[in-house]
């Protein structure tokens, strides 16, 4: 296919060049015509024009191509949503029927992998949205947000104790990817938590959002990685390691200040300062 293209490429730019100058012979030669200005005149339409035949020419291939990737994206992403719904739903099935603790591990193994599934589906929905420009800007309340977020969070984490503290404050942002950025932070913020002290503080206040861990904190150098792309504190951890990449690069898109401030084996604050995209509640 790529070879095929080539050689279009190539003959109409020779069919072009072989029209120009046969052109510009009959302008000069046959037609007596010696001024530039008028050669220029009556030439460059027909510059414009095989350059923008040449320009659709080239662009046509690549359409088709966007286009076939962005309908095999929509499947692959129908079709990963299915089996892994099919396997919490009946992973739940079978924790109510079974009482023998090694299968109850077993199925827990299922669900941290069926988890990780769900990361990558709703990482891999929200970049295909953003590169297809779906992003839908909108007004809303970020507490009420926070809300949402948090009763999803503590019914998949009932060991994690999550403090709030919100004030009502509504913004006009891509309400799914801002979704998506405090879905990372509160996920990472228990990630990294100490498992025999798991505290949560979430805080909504003067515009700016935070949300703290008394986890294992971060040296100068891990703050200094902490974006880079797969970087991961702990391997230990699952993850992918791209997530606060996302958080930065959607911060940085709506002019979200995103400060990191953390201490080795004490725990990490993050802060979000809205103030510049912020609507004042009526």
């Amino acid at each position: 296919m790529f070879r095929e293209f080539v050689s279009t490429i190539i003959l109409f730019y020779l069919f072009s060049a072989l029209l120009f100058l046969s052109g510009l012979y009959y302008i000069v030669i046959i037609l007596e015509i010696h001024n530039l200005v008028a050669i220029l005149s009556i030439l460059l339409p027909l510059i414009i024009l095989v350059g923008y035949s040449i320009a659709m020419l080239a662009l046509e291939p690549l359409k088709e191509h966007y286009k076939e990737l962005e309908n095999l994206s929509k499947e692959t992403l129908h079709e990963l949503n299915l089996p892994i719904n099919t396997i919490m739903t009946n992973s739940s099935m079978l924790k109510k029927s079974l009482q023998d603790e090694k299968s109850l591990k077993r199925l827990h193994r299922i669900d941290s992998a069926c988890d990780m599934l769900q990361e990558r589906y709703n990482e891999l929905d929200y970049l295909i949205k953003k590169q297809m420009r779906y992003e839908s800007v909108e007004l809303f309340e970020l507490d009420k947000l926070l809300l949402v977020r948090y009763d999803f969070f503590s019914s998949l984490y009932s060991r994690v104790d999550f403090e709030l503290n919100l004030e009502s404050f509504s913004v006009k942002l891509d309400k799914i990817g801002l979704q998506k950025v405090i879905d990372n932070l509160i996920d990472n913020a228990v990630k990294y938590s100490k498992d025999e002290q798991i505290l949560v503080k979430i805080a909504l206040k003067d515009k700016i959002l935070s949300i703290q861990d008394f986890g294992i904190g971060m040296d100068d150098i891990e703050l200094f990685s902490m974006y880079d792309r797969y970087y991961q504190a702990d391997h230990e951890k699952k993850g992918s390691g791209i997530g606060l990449g996302l958080v930065r690069s959607y911060c940085d898109k709506y002019s979200i200040n995103l400060k990191v401030e953390s201490q080795k084996g004490e725990g990490t604050t993050i802060t979000c300062d809205f103030s510049k995209v912020g609507v004042e509640n009526g």
